[in-house]
């Protein structure tokens, strides 16, 4: 079995990321020339005072257009996806964190064959996403996954995932399966269907409450 990993996920109508790569790639431009602009500025200074001083090559690429815009994509990636007004722009949802999950499984006449409880736990950046839904008895990891902006209802949630039993379910067998969750507007609350393919044919329903 391949190890979980985050992977990347498609956010379907957000803002293009090629595009916000061509806006950092231009703030990089413009930061990078006003610091080198600064830096021998600083130098010149220093000279007609009398100082000695240079500038070696390291410190002017550090403030290269190539350093900044690693430095402006990883604040981004990290951190400024989620502030308010940049998040507004990118219309990428803030999901990440811990959600508290009740499942049915349901009968081909829509009847409930079982419950089951179940821990969702969501890693999220702006580039990469990993959903992890533990139950008592396995644990199911996303492979790939898209966001979508809903006017409506909030925001759909599409995972497809590979589940795997725990050592002491020996009566289960590994599976791969998909999931279409409807996220609220206040993303503090889900509900949608799920179906798994060979190894388990079930399918059903969840619902999600997110943890404070």
């Amino acid at each position: 079995m391949v190890a979980p990993q985050d992977h990347e996920y498609l956010v379907m109508g957000g803002a293009n990321r090629a595009g916000v790569g061509r806006l950092l790639s231009f703030a990089a431009s413009v930061i990078s020339g006003g610091l080198v602009f600064g830096i021998l500025y600083a130098i010149d200074l220093a000279e007609q005072l009398g100082w000695n001083v240079n500038a070696p090559p390291t410190l002017l690429s550090l403030v290269g257009a190539g350093a900044v815009f690693g430095i402006l994509y990883w604040v981004l990636n990290k951190w400024a996806w989620r502030w308010p007004g940049i998040g507004t722009f990118l219309k990428v949802p803030d999901i990440s964190g811990t959600w508290d999950c009740q499942g049915k499984t349901l009968a081909p006449d829509g009847s409930t064959k079982f419950d089951w409880q179940a821990e969702v736990t969501i890693v999220q950046c702006w580039d990469k996403l990993r959903i992890r839904l533990a139950t008592k008895t396995s644990g199911s990891s996303s492979i790939s996954a898209a966001l979508a902006h809903d006017s409506v209802d909030g925001f759909v949630l599409l995972y497809h995932y590979r589940n795997d039993p725990r050592p002491e379910a020996v009566e289960l067998k590994p599976h791969t399966g998909c999931a279409v969750i409807t996220i609220a507007k206040d993303l503090k609350s889900a509900d949608g269907e799920y179906f798994n393919g060979r190894g388990r044919m079930t399918f059903g329903t969840m619902t999600w409450t997110k943890r404070n």
